[in-house]
């Protein structure tokens, strides 16, 4: 979506110094737009992969993390008592595997409106002379939509938990790990072309074009 469209729907700006272009095939190490609490007015860019502070290389970040047990983990402790984030997208990408045959990828995506928030956690790594601001997008259990393509899923939150999600304590931000409601999500087949990053232009995201998607037993009623 246009920027001015982005930081109308969250109240935010885009941060001074960076360029936003819209995106339509984004891969873990590349930039996620954020809004983190501690500049809940700014939509900023953060590495896509939460850096280990003991890692030496970037490349070793942690796109996804269990929020069930993120509390627990040496890698995202810290981040979970005091640095959330709202992960923004239009929509996400998932793959599945139906009768031993290739993976096939589906685009997830909010049907009352064009964008919304993942839960996410940040945080600063240092290397050397290099300093990186980095982010996971936290999961959840499937709902009934991501049962039959995932296992898992993000947690997407509610346009009215938003704020919450960057002000609240740790156990109010727990409770907020939930799936989200099924009716207000859909699915559809998509391109294999998803499967290369390069692959980055609006055809990307258009429904697969054939006569029989599968669809039937995944989309939302």
């Amino acid at each position: 979506m246009p920027a001015t469209d982005l930081e109308d729907r969250f109240g935010a700006k885009i941060a001074t110094g960076r360029e936003y272009t819209h995106r339509y095939n984004i891969a873990p190490g590349d930039r996620l737009e954020v809004i983190t609490n501690d500049a809940p007015d700014a939509i900023d860019q953060y590495h896509w992969g939460l850096i280990p502070e003991w890692a030496d290389d970037p490349d070793d970040g942690l796109i996804n993390a269990r929020s069930e047990t993120a509390d627990e983990k040496r890698t995202f402790r810290d981040a979970w008592e005091s640095r959330p984030c709202l992960v923004l997208s239009s929509g996400f990408y998932e793959w599945h595997a139906r009768n031993g045959g290739p993976k096939q990828p589906y685009r997830i995506f909010r049907e009352d409106g064009p964008a919304f928030a993942m839960a996410g956690l940040w945080d600063e790594w240092e290397h050397g002379s290099e300093t990186r601001s980095c982010v996971t997008i936290l999961t959840t259990e499937p709902n009934d939509l991501m049962e039959s393509i995932h296992d898992r899923m993000p947690v997407v939150l509610s346009k009215d938990s938003e704020s919450e999600w960057l002000s609240a304590d740790p156990d109010t931000r727990k409770d907020l790990c939930q799936p989200y409601p099924e009716n207000d999500l859909d699915a559809y087949e998509i391109s294999t072309r998803v499967n290369n990053p390069t692959n980055d232009d609006p055809s990307v995201i258009e429904p697969l074009d054939h006569d029989q998607t599968g669809l039937g037993e995944f989309s939302s009623s």
